[in-house]
């Protein structure tokens, strides 16, 4: 005997057919080839999720590093020195700094110099 699909058949279907409006061509609405075009887009979007994290790391890195080079230090030295003065400020929070508050960077970088030479 035949099972009906019947509306979970169709509801699934719809679900993936929802999920790849966007898509170009067939990929938009043949079920099959959406269905792997989707599967592979949710698996792209987990991966950039993780990515991004990096990549933003990477930006504040570059930030901090100009930022220092401006004050005569690398930025080696200066995470080196705020470590020995014991400033606990993370890359992100001295990246903010470094571009919206530059007078207090300054004070950082004067904070992890000093630090340094002794």
């Amino acid at each position: 005997m035949r099972v009906p699909g019947g509306t979970k058949h169709s509801r699934r279907r719809r679900k993936v057919l929802a999920q790849s409006k966007g898509f170009k061509g067939k990929r938009r609405n043949c079920y099959r080839i959406a269905k792997q075009s989707v599967i592979k887009a949710f698996l792209h979007q987990y991966q950039a999720r993780r990515l991004r994290k990096r990549d933003m790391r990477r930006l504040w890195t570059m930030r901090v590093g100009a930022a220092a080079r401006s004050h005569g230090l690398s930025y080696s030295k200066l995470m080196g020195g705020l470590r020995r003065a014991d400033v606990r400020v993370n890359r992100k929070m001295l990246a903010d700094l470094a571009v919206h508050d530059p007078q207090a960077f300054e004070e950082l970088a004067a904070v992890a110099r000093e630090s340094l030479e002794v």
